[in-house]
């Protein structure tokens, strides 16, 4: 049952996917289907710089009308993007995808990047907890407790 957000990456495949904040949306994107992923992070050298997603895409390339292979990634990533580190409790991060309105977000420990987790990855680590509980309680019920 993941209980904190190194739980939860110890879940993942070690992979952290990222673009360079000069290269296009276009590679971006094309990235993002090639991996099969909703975002990317941006990263200058090891620092992170922002994040860029589908969502950037549609609202800042598409319904703008800009090219996505002449725009630069830097031009529509989301710069101020909350971070969590690998103790934050998958709750609180829950909590703040609602509160932020966003669908990832980066683990950050020591002030390097240590992953990404997103939505999904915290509403399935929640089911399993639930789900824990529940046969806990079935057990106890039942008198046949382990």
């Amino acid at each position: 049952m993941p209980d904190t957000v190194a739980d939860i990456l110890a879940q993942k495949p070690g992979e952290v996917w990222s673009v360079d904040p000069d290269c296009t949306v276009y590679d971006a994107i094309a990235f993002m289907a090639e991996k099969n992923v909703g975002a990317l992070l941006v990263l200058v050298g090891e620092e992170l710089a922002g994040i860029v997603s589908e969502r950037d895409y549609a609202r800042k390339v598409i319904l703008s009308n800009r090219s996505s292979r002449e725009t630069a990634v830097k031009e529509i990533m989301t710069s101020a993007v909350p971070t969590v580190t690998p103790s934050a409790k998958v709750e609180e991060c829950m909590r703040m995808v609602t509160k932020e309105r966003v669908r990832h977000l980066p683990v950050v420990d020591g002030g390097r990047v240590a992953g990404v987790i997103s939505i999904g990855d915290l509403v399935k680590a929640i089911i399993s907890d639930q789900a824990a509980t529940i046969d806990h309680l079935h057990y106890y019920i039942a008198g046949k407790y382990p």
